[in-house]
Order: C-alpha cells, then sequence, then structure tokens
C-alpha cells in the first residue's frame, strides 16, 4: 500500500513539474494556490522527482527573487539544489512576508520531488530576518543562509538548525554579523568579502552550500561521503597555506578544525595555530581587531545620539560636523580599518534615517553615496 502511495506522489509532483525546464534560470512561477504569489525558480539539469532534492527558499529584502537564484545556480548544480526565491517577500509587513513564505513553500513542496529533512532558507537583509524568522517557527528547517542580517530580534546563541552568515566589508551589518559570529554557540560560520550590502557572491554561497552539507553529513541527514570530505579538506587546506597573513591564517585553522572535527585528522593544524597564537604579530593584530570593534560601536553610539539630540531640538551644526568627518575618513585612497569603520556606519545612519524628512537633514543624506567596496 505505502509503495503504491509513494508511486501515485511521484506522478503527481512530475506532473506538476512537467512544464518547468531544468538547468536554467525561471524568471516567475506562479503559485497554484494563489495567483498573486511568484517566485524565481532554478532546477538543477539533472532533476527528476523519482528521488527527493534538498530545497533553498530564498526571500530579498526587495522581492528581488531572482538575484538569490543567480547567486545560488553554481551550487544547487553542483549539489542538487532547487532554489526558489520569493518575487513577493520584501521588507516591511511581516504579514506580508510570511504570507508569501507560505505559499512559496507550499508550492515548492507541492511541485517537487523535495526530501523535507533537507529545506533550507536564504536571505539577504530583512529577507534574512525573515528566513531565521521561518526556520525558529517551523522548527523544521536544517539551516539558513543569512546575508547581511541575522535574527529577527536579538541573537539566540543556540538554534536547532545550522547557520551560514556572510557580511561585506562595508556593509552597515557588519557588525551584527560579527557579533552574531561571536555569541553563538550552535552550529554556525560566518564568513566576509570585498562589498557592501548585498547578497554574497557565487563562489561564496558555493562554500555556504558545501559547510551545510558538511553539517548534514555531522548531524545524518545525508550518508558521510569519506572521497567528497577528503576533497573539501584538501581544498581547505590548500586555501590556508595560500594565505600570507598570519592572523587570517590563525582564523582559517580554528575554522576548519572546528568544521572537520570528528571527520578528519587536523592534529597537525592544531600545533600549527597553537604556534601560531604564541607569535606577538598575531597577539597584536588580534588586539587590533578588538580595538577596531569597541571603535564602531562608539563612533556608531556617538553619531546616533548627536541624531537624538538634534531632533530633540540641539543644534545640527556637531552633527554635520561628525558626518563631514566620517565621509572624509570614508573616502580617503587606500584601504584601512578606519575607512571601513566609517563606511559601515555612514551607510548604516543613513539607512536607519530615511524617515526624516528635514531639508537640511535630508541635504546631509544625500551627500552620503554608498562606497565603492574596499580593494
Amino acid at each position: 500500500m505505502w509503495k503504491n502511495a509513494i508511486i501515485l506522489l511521484v506522478i503527481a509532483a512530475a506532473a506538476r513539474a512537467a512544464d518547468l525546464p531544468t538547468g536554467q534560470i525561471i524568471d516567475s512561477v506562479e503559485c497554484a494556490a494563489d495567483p498573486d504569489q511568484h517566485y524565481a525558480l532554478y532546477l538543477p539539469s539533472n532533476y527528476t522527482p523519482s528521488r527527493r532534492w534538498s530545497v533553498i527558499l530564498a526571500f530579498d529584502a526587495g522581492a528581488r527573487g531572482r538575484i538569490p537564484v543567480e547567486r545560488y545556480q553554481q551550487a544547487a548544480e553542483k549539489y542538487g539544489y532547487i532554489v526558489a526565491g520569493s518575487l513577493n517577500s520584501r521588507n516591511g509587513s511581516w504579514e506580508v512576508s510570511m504570507k508569501a513564505a507560505k505559499a512559496m513553500t507550499a508550492d515548492v513542496t507541492a511541485r517537487f520531488s523535495v526530501e523535507p529533512k533537507r529545506v533550507y532558507t536564504a536571505g539577504m537583509s530583512g529577507g534574512a530576518r525573515v528566513a531565521m524568522k521561518i526556520a525558529l517557527e517551523s522548527k523544521q528547517v536544517a539551516g539558513v543562509f543569512a546575508s547581511s542580517a541575522g535574527f529577527p530580534d536579538q541573537v539566540m546563541p543556540r538554534v536547532p538548525f545550522a547557520v551560514f552568515g556572510s557580511a561585506g566589508t562595508d556593509d552597515f551589518n557588519h557588525m551584527e554579523m560579527y557579533l552574531l559570529d561571536r555569541r553563538m554557540t550552535s552550529a554556525h560560520r560566518v564568513l566576509y568579502f570585498e562589498g557592501g550590502h548585498t547578497w554574497l557572491p557565487a563562489d561564496l554561497a558555493l562554500q555556504g552550500v558545501e559547510w551545510m552539507e558538511l553539517q548534514a553529513m555531522k548531524s545524518g541527514l545525508r550518508p558521510r561521503d569519506t572521497a567528497l570530505l577528503d576533497t573539501w579538506f584538501a581544498t581547505r587546506v590548500e586555501r590556508i597555506d595560500a594565505l600570507k597573513d598570519n592572523t587570517e591564517t590563525l582564523h582559517a585553522l580554528v575554522r576548519l578544525m572546528t568544521d572537520f572535527e570528528g571527520l578528519e585528522d587536523t592534529s597537525k593544524f592544531a600545533d600549527r595555530a597553537a604556534r601560531l597564537a604564541k607569535r606577538q604579530d598575531v597577539s597584536d593584530a588580534l588586539s587590533e581587531e578588538r580595538r577596531n570593534q569597541e571603535r564602531e560601536l562608539q563612533v556608531q553610539t556617538e553619531l546616533y545620539d548627536l541624531r537624538d539630540r538634534w531632533s530633540n531640538g540641539d543644534g545640527f551644526a556637531a552633527l554635520k560636523q561628525r558626518v563631514t568627518a566620517l565621509l572624509a575618513q570614508s573616502k580617503v585612497m587606500d584601504d584601512s580599518a578606519n575607512r571601513r569603520i566609517a563606511r559601515r556606519v555612514l551607510t548604516g545612519f543613513a539607512a536607519s534615517s530615511r524617515g526624516i524628512r528635514d531639508p537640511q537633514f535630508q541635504e546631509l543624506l544625500d551627500a552620503i553615496r554608498p562606497p565603492t567596496p574596499g580593494r
């Protein structure tokens, strides 16, 4: 009886998906149960309803569902994921986003052969908060790909799903992702790329999917593949060996040991990390990292305090002077921690001030332009 039921489900799923091409991005798929809801879609070129597939349900801050589908296309093709990006979910009303998420999830799981234990969500900025909210409330999501933002509210140290976070070096939510990385104790990874407040690049998305596949092997969601593990491990070691900076190498070694604990022999890398940690240049660099994070929080707090004082009747001159100084710092030619701090603080300040209609304040905001990504 069960065998016949499974066969019928496979036939029904095949019929619903038969008119959709594989191996290429589909700009818009209409949800069968709600014609107002649409999503961009990628089906791997070898998709067949005779097996179950992992799926990534993606949410953009501006309902641009094709963008995440593009970013995850390469990884989806390589590792067998269906990717769907909502064309309705956007920053603003939770009700709108959750309605879009519900409709897209229902349509994808009904139309295609999905492995229910391998459902992932992904989002960028406010869309990342949507992805997190879905995972927290459903208790059935295996992992979240969070670009440029994290939890809907405060960081939760432990969650029952894996989290792969990312942020640009000039992203105004860079600090949020840094603190998420520092405070979470359950399975997570946060990586950074050269850029601003945007979706992660395709090569980093591929690393994210590989990391999720690794977590799936650790948790038993997929069988361990020794050959694949060895390949991933060798690739990571090769990347580490190519690094020139000792502090960056130490961070990469720690990530390697955490990710492959119990899967590969990492003892010699632990010894290498221990030696690096004792170096004076590494110790100084780690101290500088902490000071930079503290300085960024301080600069951010000072600027927002000046805005609050101005909105309560205090003078505008001090606020303008501080913004002008940060603008100058953000436009220097040479890359530096100070330049990146200024860019992140200013873009965050502008994003949080959009509702202020005062003409002189708007003129100040107009001077803050999204910075060119650091070299």
